[in-house]
């Protein structure tokens, strides 16, 4: 019934008049949950289902979306879309060119052992309040928290093009945290990763693989001696990142400036431009020559593996950075015309079906070197490692960057040696990258997962992972 939904959505809109059409219906259905000092803190479980549909007339588009799950429904929505596109027709400077696509029917469905949607309530709440114990016995910690989200997406898509797509999209993840108080200052540490832990595709196994419980005791005694702790200096060292802060730089440094819409200005009114312009495609000097950013939508894990984008382009996988050069940009039908490109990244997404589909980061990871994680340590002479976000600002162009962690270790003579409180580094995107001169090996590699990517106006939220092992930046800046 559902892809009848969405195939008569599309022939009503040509119909009536559409040059081209799709329409997505769309069910999603979440589960939040926190134990917060021992009590439940949230227990949310969220439902929505719905049919957007894009068209175009004119080489402008229209777009309208309700909570419909009927035929006569559907219907009006096309007109209601196509009147949208025609009364901003007058305003477009060029009509819209997509790029060829060849749809049709396929299925996707994300890899999984244990449906998190089949587990006891009871069950995930006791996971979640021994997690929350094993923080306990400082007399410091003022707050420990351990939650658990869950999401299941269904989506079918149906085109002009003759797409018939249909995705089932899994995803949850866990995390616990935990704050002390202590000499006028309070510190916050988590794991596996800060903002509600690390998420992944798959099923309520990764949950279990996570082993909160047994990171407990260690995190609650860092946040104590963080209160305890002098700040990091300020001056200029080598500095290790871990990869739970890593995949943040990667984030707003790699992922962000290539979004194609946004280089042409798209998004300048809310989020920024960027300082990655079409003329440095192919020949700009990204990072040194070791660092290698991959953008993959096919990869097991990530938040953004799925079989095709919202413009039913199928899931793909290229360099974005290839030996320190700047080779490529995420696109959809589209923009890929805007670079003299062929065919669709599959880079085109929406949150859910109330939104028209943007270009999005999908899964970008920064890919393995050769480096033992205790190797790179003794290599270091002067320097700071430092674990976990803690907070960040960039410039509207993605350049000028100054990112906080958690907590630091200095490292002198090959040693890690004291803790240090709020290390702070800054610098500039293309310097930061080309300072890269190791990279840890494949066994130090994680995918840590993005869930809360915010863009478009109005505001889309997105999820994507980030790949990442241990890595060295040589002399940066930090500040205090």
């Amino acid at each position: 019934m559902d892809m009848k939904l969405a195939q008569a959505a599309v022939e009503s809109a040509l119909a009536a008049g559409a040059d081209y059409a799709d329409a997505r219906v769309n069910h999603t259905v979440h589960e939040e949950l926190c134990i917060q000092n021992g009590e439940v803190a949230a227990a949310e479980s969220p439902e929505d289902s719905g049919v957007g549909i894009r068209v175009m007339k004119g080489g402008c588009w229209g777009f309208a979306a309700a909570s419909v799950d009927d035929e006569a429904g559907v219907r009006e929505l096309a007109r209601r879309a196509l009147r949208v596109a025609a009364e901003l027709a007058p305003a477009r400077s060029e009509p819209i060119r997509l790029a060829p696509l060849t749809a049709g029917s396929s299925t996707w469905e994300t890899p999984y052992e244990l449906d998190p949607f089949e587990v006891s309530l009871t069950d995930k709440l006791e996971l979640l309040h021994t997690a929350e114990a094993s923080m306990s016995g400082a007399e410091e910690t003022v707050v420990k928290t351990a939650e658990m989200s869950c999401r299941r997406e269904e989506q079918w898509m149906a085109s002009s093009d003759g797409a018939e797509l249909y995705q089932n999209l899994l995803r949850c993840g866990a995390g616990i945290s935990t704050t002390a108080a202590k000499n006028g200052t309070a510190q916050r540490r988590s794991y596996p990763a800060s903002f509600g832990g690390n998420p992944r595709s798959a099923g309520f196994e990764h949950i279990q693989g996570l082993a909160l419980a047994a990171n407990g005791e260690r995190i609650r005694d860092e946040s104590v001696q963080l209160c305890e702790a002098e700040p990091c200096p300020a001056g200029e060292r080598d500095l290790i990142l871990m990869g739970n802060q890593l995949m943040l730089q990667i984030h707003e440094s790699v992922g962000h400036p290539n979004e194609l819409d946004r280089v042409f200005g798209h998004e300048v009114d809310l989020a920024g431009s960027s300082f990655a312009t079409t003329e440095k495609l192919g020949s700009f000097q990204y990072g040194s020559d070791i660092v290698n950013l991959v953008a993959d939508s096919t990869i097991p894990g990530g938040l953004d593996t799925r079989g095709f984008d919202d413009d039913g382009v199928p899931s793909q996988r290229w360099h974005v950075v290839e030996k320190g050069v700047f080779k490529g940009y995420h696109t959809s039908r589209e923009w890929a015309d805007r670079i003299g490109e062929e065919t669709s990244r599959g880079t085109n997404r929406a949150e859910g079906w109330y939104n028209p589909p943007i270009i999005r980061i999908t899964n970008l990871s920064l890919m393995p070197g050769e480096w033992e994680l205790d190797d790179l340590i003794a290599d270091t002479e002067d320097g700071v490692l430092l674990d976990t976000v803690k907070m960040w600002s960039i410039d509207q162009r993605r350049l000028n960057f100054q990112f906080t962690s958690e907590i630091g270790w200095e490292i002198k003579n090959g040693k890690k040696t004291r803790i240090l409180r709020d290390p702070t580094y800054q610098g500039t995107t293309p310097e930061f990258w080309r300072s890269c001169d190791a990279i840890c090996n494949q066994s130090h590699w994680n995918l840590w997962g993005v869930a809360n990517c915010g863009k478009g106006n109005p505001m889309q939220v997105a999820e994507m992972s980030h790949g990442a092992s241990p890595a060295r930046f040589r002399k940066m800046t930090f500040v205090r």
